[in-house]
């Protein structure tokens, strides 16, 4: 079966004459009837009911037609998003968290460009609320983020790409450098940086309920809106943070990351989009995101 016997059905059945639908698709009425018929037989049943003036759909024929009108809608709509692919240009607006992405964005960004050279991918560094905000008022097409809470994600679609373990960040030259894993309860005794909590108040509610395992409470002695930022006062000796394990790509040398007991759920990093579906250029780019979440 082809596309073009379900066109040349679709046609006939919409005339309700094959005379017709010959002249509109611009071939013979007997090379018509004969595909329609390679059709009936392929399929094993009747799809029209023929008199010597028109036809008429049978109970199967009229499944086939809704059936067969959805195929060559989806066939259209695949052509037209290729198309538009390969004639390249166009942009797609990707919002992301710096620190969680750092591993995966990169390597997906690079793999992207190079399969569409003609797409410009504009990063934006955003906060949870912010990327929820782009991602309904249409100015971002995907965002890759640490889960929210699940009322902020009501009318989009969440896919998980990583975990991310936490780890406690400290200058190289700080006491708790020496050690090899620490206690939470340890912790709680060292002034602590955190991002603001105006800005990032899932991370604080995260703190909370690492915290609460051990029945203490953190002692936060610094917000920072940038990650930049935070891993200054932490080189500086400020205090220490929790932060996930992709801050050392970003900090490098400047951060010794410990382990912590009982260790901190991780955090799970994923794309959001929009429920109303991908666009072509952002399907390849999450395509490329999962291929990197999954290289170690």
């Amino acid at each position: 079966m082809e596309l073009r016997h379900l066109r040349y059905f679709v046609a006939v059945a919409e005339q309700e004459n094959v005379s017709r639908a010959a002249l509109k698709l611009h071939v013979s009425q007997p090379a018509l009837s004969r595909q329609i018929r390679d059709l009936e037989e392929e399929l094993g049943f009747l799809l029209l009911e023929r008199s010597a003036k028109s036809v008429r759909l049978t109970g199967a024929g009229r499944v086939f037609l809704a059936e067969s009108r959805a195929v060559l809608q989806r066939a259209e709509e695949a052509v037209k998003a290729a198309r538009a692919i390969a004639a390249g240009g166009g942009e797609l607006h990707v919002g992301y968290a710096m620190s969680p992405t750092v591993r995966i964005l990169p390597q997906a960004l690079r793999a992207f460009q190079s399969e569409l050279p003609g797409t410009r991918v504009k990063l934006h560094d955003l906060t949870t609320e912010e990327m929820l905000l782009g991602l309904r008022n249409g100015k971002l097409q995907i965002a890759f983020m640490v889960h929210a809470r699940l009322a902020g994600m009501r009318g989009l679609h969440w896919e998980e790409l990583a975990r991310l373990p936490i780890r406690l960040a400290v200058a190289p030259g700080h006491p708790l450098a020496r050690r090899k894993v620490l206690k939470l309860a340890e912790i709680a005794q060292h002034p602590l940086i955190a991002f603001n909590h105006t800005e990032y108040p899932d991370y604080h509610e995260l703190l909370d309920a690492w915290f609460s395992t051990v029945k203490v409470k953190p002692r936060i002695a610094e917000e920072h809106d940038s990650v930049s930022s935070l891993i200054a006062a932490v080189e500086a000796g400020d205090g220490v943070a929790l932060v996930t394990e992709s801050m050392a790509c970003v900090a490098g040398p400047r951060l010794s990351l410990k382990r912590i007991t009982p260790a901190p759920k991780p955090l799970v990093l994923g794309a959001v989009w929009p429920d109303g579906g991908l666009s072509p250029a952002a399907a390849q780019f999450l395509a490329c995101a999962r291929k990197a979440a999954l290289e170690k």
